[in-house]
């Protein structure tokens, strides 16, 4: 009995794992079977758990998949407007080389697309002169065919009336004048030497003579012609035959001896009450150098470095400048301890780009609108000073002060406007200090009149050759653009200096030669 018992309990538990394995099967045939025909008829309803769980996957993915795409639109957005404030900076921050804004279109305000009116005056000294110079030469145009029909009108009797014109023209291409100059020797019982005299013709030791000297320079300076093409003219026009070599070396020697006067400009601008300042790249041999200007209304000085930074502007002015220097907001001119306006020009030209790059975002125009109007403010108010008095001019400017302020406190800007108003609030300190100051104005366009003339000299020609050619250059156009200023004759200066310097061993000096030029007026 017990082994029956025991039999039929063996039996039940291997009848038990049979019927466990056979439904296993049967699953596993069951799924098979609906994969099948899952792939053959994929449209066949699917269950409500299956269904319900693969929709709130799909919906985990995707909801994901929004949140990288987010992601990934913001950084790019974050990463386009970096480049656009980027691309802005480095336009507004590049030098200028066009013609002052101010010029034409004044401070904030591009006027662009206006044109000059049908029937509008032209301004003053457009077109050509009437010749009033006495005629040296005359001459008799005579009638010999129709002008018409070409008949012969050689035997037929002239008429008593006849026109007159008056014409001005420059003479021939014309050979040098060689010159051979005899210089008488003498002893001299004074300090026992023997002496020769000396030619106002042309420099000691030099075949070049004085008038090819100043002709060379001005063409050089004024015109900013390369010396390549300065040879070719000399050689087309006059017949003088000049290596640019020899060109080099001898406007080297002229720019050292005018070293003196280069030193005056000098003095004279680091005693002005006014200073503008500007600087702009240059090149030397190739690499890159700054072309800078400090000048007044009467004297310009320039000077070629290769740093672009603070030691330049303490070299030239020193620690401590009493006048107030009026810049472009560059950070080297921080570095002198001085009263020091910052360029509106600049600032609101760069405010005006940045809503150009991002013309959806009007708070930047509602700013730039609001601080236009302070800057045009401080104009009238520079302007009626002693109209108001100290007493209520100092009021308003106080007003005008916090006014500023407020403005730079603008409520929730976004990323691009936060950037301009930290531009502006670097240059706080230096915004309104025209103000205070007559005759000082809210933008740095003298200057950027005065380095002109050096911007297109470098388009020309690229730049100078060798260090000691880009010297000459800054001490000649110093010398050029202070004769200009103070309306002496820039050709003339130069001969009478370098006479002088014949004459002397030194050159004369501006003062000297502008005193020189009032007594001829005089007499």
């Amino acid at each position: 009995m017990k082994d029956n018992k025991e039999l039929s309990s063996s039996v039940k538990s291997l009848l038990s794992v049979l019927v466990l394995i056979i439904k296993v099967l049967q699953s596993r045939e069951t799924e098979k079977k609906r994969a099948k025909d899952k792939k053959e008829n994929p449209k066949l309803p699917k269950e409500p758990e299956e269904e319900s769980r693969i929709n709130e996957s799909s919906n985990k993915t995707e909801e994901r998949g929004n949140h990288v795409l987010e992601e990934e639109n913001a950084q790019l957005k974050a990463e386009l407007e970096k480049l656009k404030i980027k691309e802005v900076n480095k336009e507004s921050n590049k030098p200028s080389s066009k013609q002052a804004e101010w010029e034409v279109k004044g401070v904030g305000n591009d006027q662009k697309g206006r044109s000059r009116r049908r029937g509008k005056k032209k301004r003053n000294g457009s077109g050509n002169k009437r010749k009033i110079k006495p005629a040296v030469i005359k001459v008799k145009a005579k009638l010999e065919d129709c002008t018409n029909c070409g008949y012969d009108l050689s035997s037929t009797k002239r008429l008593i009336s006849s026109n007159t014109r008056i014409i001005e023209d420059i003479s021939e291409v014309s050979e040098p004048e060689v010159k051979e100059v005899e210089q008488e020797k003498s002893y001299c019982p004074n300090c026992k030497q023997v002496v020769t005299a000396r030619s106002e013709l042309a420099l000691p030791g030099s075949d070049i003579g004085l008038n090819v000297t100043t002709l060379i320079c001005y063409l050089w300076v004024s015109l900013g012609i390369p010396f390549t093409r300065l040879s070719m003219y000399l050689e087309n026009f006059f017949s003088f035959d000049i290596s640019t070599s020899g060109l080099s070396r001898h406007v080297m020697r002229v720019s050292k001896i005018f070293e003196e006067v280069y030193k005056e400009i000098l003095e004279d601008v680091q005693l002005g009450s006014i200073l503008f300042a500007d600087e702009t790249g240059w090149r030397v041999k190739g690499c890159l150098w700054w072309l800078w200007v400090f000048g007044t209304e009467e004297s310009a000085y320039f000077s070629i470095d290769k740093s672009r930074g603070g030691d330049v502007v303490l070299r030239i002015l020193g620690e401590i400048f009493s006048g107030v220097l009026v810049v472009d907001g560059w950070r080297a001119y921080t570095s002198v301890i001085s009263e020091q306006q910052s360029c509106m020009a600049h600032l609101l030209r760069k405010i005006r780009k940045f809503y150009s790059k991002f013309p959806e975002l009007k708070d930047i125009a509602r700013f730039y609108v609001k601080f236009r109007r302070i800057i045009r403010d401080g104009e009238r108010l520079q302007g009626a000073r002693q109209e108001f008095g100290d007493e209520k001019f100092l009021r308003r400017f106080s007003k005008l002060e916090n006014r500023l302020e407020e403005l730079l406190k603008w409520p929730n800007p976004d990323n691009v406007l936060q950037d301009v108003i930290n531009k502006v609030r670097r240059q706080q300190s230096r915004v309104l200090t025209f103000v205070c100051h007559p005759g000082v104005p809210c933008h740095n366009n003298f200057a950027e009149y005065l380095i002109r003339i050096g911007v297109l000299k470098r388009k020309i020609s690229g730049g100078s050759k060798s260090e000691n050619g880009a010297k000459a250059y800054a001490i000649l156009l110093s010398i050029y653009t202070t004769c200009k200023l103070r309306k002496l004759p820039f050709l003339r200066f130069l001969k009478e200096s370098l006479k002088h310097y014949i004459r002397t061993g030194k050159p004369m000096l501006l003062k000297e030669f502008a005193e020189m030029e009032i007594l001829k007026v005089a007499a």
